[in-house]
């Protein structure tokens, strides 16, 4: 007993920090953003900062237990999968935080659970329960009335902004459907990182098509900013996230994950001045209750 409670402590320790630490990432982003970098620039950096770390992973974890055999194309559907959530993902959360505030796009990130369950519905016929809609419609409120404020102050380019997170969250969310039966064939170390340096090749073929191959111009500062990233918001809490669920299972995580656009709040106040009204709060609370009374109740299910 005391064993399975330190498993369970370590997990939700596991969970809290990688959650906090994956949080970071906007602000960080909007930090580099203040030094004029082009969000395909600062996407190639993140990647190629990253990638030799999962490489080595990679290397390292063949070993790891795999439940089925692996064909040739898994490794296509792994490259696909990882195109559409590393890549174009990350490339328009990226877009979209050249418009919104921080704390703003993790709100509307978190909304992505109750897109999994859309998505559910769409492809594979899966029934939504009363929970789910009442989940989905307490979610879409909470949105509304967080961004209903801003809109008002800013308009058109808030709009632009919540619009290329939206598709963030949907790009994420169809990676998290699609790529769930593949996990058990692959192992978690293994698929994370050949996902990663999928969606590496395709920034790589991206910029080649549309950079201007000047990547050396910048201050010292937006490299470190961009090494913190791909460590400290990226890389680390991927594993940590990873061995977290695996502990405490994906129901579990998602509610500790409910700390995700609180932290980052935080974190834009401290680091870049950034507030939020006392309404887009209200809205915020919203949102995580409704994510939250999704993961509970759908695990009593």
């Amino acid at each position: 007993m005391s064993d399975n409670k330190l498993l369970g402590g370590l997990g939700i320790l596991f969970g809290i920090v990688g959650v906090i630490m994956h949080s970071s990432k906007a602000v960080i982003v909007k930090l580099v953003y203040e030094y004029d970098v082009d969000t395909l620039e600062l996407l190639l950096f993140r990647m190629l900062f990253s990638a030799p770390f999962y490489l080595l992973i990679l290397v390292f974890s063949k070993g790891e237990k795999r439940k089925d055999a692996i064909s040739g194309i898994d490794y296509v559907w792994v490259f696909l999968f990882g195109l559409l959530g590393y890549y174009l993902a990350s490339y328009f959360d990226f877009l979209g935080l050249n418009y919104l505030k921080a704390g703003l796009e993790r709100i509307i990130l978190f909304i992505y659970p109750t897109i999994v369950v859309f998505l559910g519905w769409l492809v594979f016929r899966t029934k939504i329960t009363k929970v789910q809609a009442i989940a989905i419609a307490i979610t879409y409120l909470g949105v509304l009335v967080t961004f209903w404020s801003e809109v008002e102050i800013s308009g058109d380019k808030t709009l632009l902004g919540a619009f290329w997170i939206l598709l963030c969250a949907i790009t994420y969310a169809a990676y998290l459907v699609g790529s769930g039966w593949l996990i058990p064939k692959f192992g978690t170390l293994r698929f994370t990182c050949i996902a990663m340096l999928s969606s590496t090749v395709c920034v790589l073929a991206h910029y080649v098509i549309a950079g201007d191959w000047d990547l050396f111009h910048f201050p010292l500062a937006v490299y470190g900013y961009i090494l913190l990233m791909a460590v400290v918001a990226t890389i680390v809490p991927s594993f940590l996230v990873s061995e977290s669920i695996k502990r405490l299972g994906a129901s579990n995580f998602s509610i500790l994950g409910s700390i995700g656009p609180v932290t980052t709040i935080l974190l834009a106040y401290i680091f870049i001045d950034e507030r939020l009204s006392a309404i887009q709060l209200f809205g915020m609370a919203i949102v995580i209750f409704g994510v939250t009374y999704l993961s509970i109740k759908g695990k009593k299910k």
